[in-house]
């Protein structure tokens, strides 16, 4: 298996290993009772409800093992400096063309959430901001076009 270090701040990795309790502890044994109850109902070669908890069962073992394989591989973003931009830093940015300023915290893919402005250290503007400092101005460039961003804040 081709192994990958999940970059991971220490929130992060604390959700993923609740994700893992929560599946081992509760969503597992729920599947298993389920596909005993279809079982107890006759023909399976037939039975909808095997089939479909049959299923239930192979995402859930799925799921636990790639949550037990980027725990495994999990590098913790423990150091951060504020000189520059870099993983789990706070960047405020100001886009050039309308003077809009946002903020966004740098994450590893496994842990990015747009909704909470939470950004892969691979998407466009991360990769634009990467190593920068405040007062820079950066060119990002995004599968809609070129845009610029100036670095506000690093935190």
């Amino acid at each position: 298996m081709n192994t990958k270090e999940v970059y991971l701040t220490e929130a992060g990795l604390e959700d993923l290993k609740k994700e893992l309790e929560y599946l081992k502890l509760e969503k597992r044994p729920e599947v298993i009772n389920a596909l005993k109850d279809a079982r107890a109902l006759g023909d399976l070669s037939e039975n909808a409800e095997y089939d479909a908890a049959r299923n239930e069962q192979a995402l859930v073992e799925s799921k636990i093992k790639e949550l037990e394989v980027m725990i495994e591989n999990a590098v913790v973003i423990k150091e951060i400096s504020t000189d520059k931009v870099s993983l789990g830093n706070k960047v405020t940015i100001k886009y050039e063309d309308d003077n809009e300023t946002e903020e966004y915290s740098i994450v590893g893919s496994k842990e990015a959430d747009p909704f909470q402005n939470k950004i892969s250290n691979e998407s466009p503007i991360a990769k634009a901001i990467m190593g920068k400092k405040v007062g820079d101005v950066v060119t990002v460039e995004s599968p809609n076009g070129k845009y610029k961003v100036a670095i506000v804040g690093i935190a």
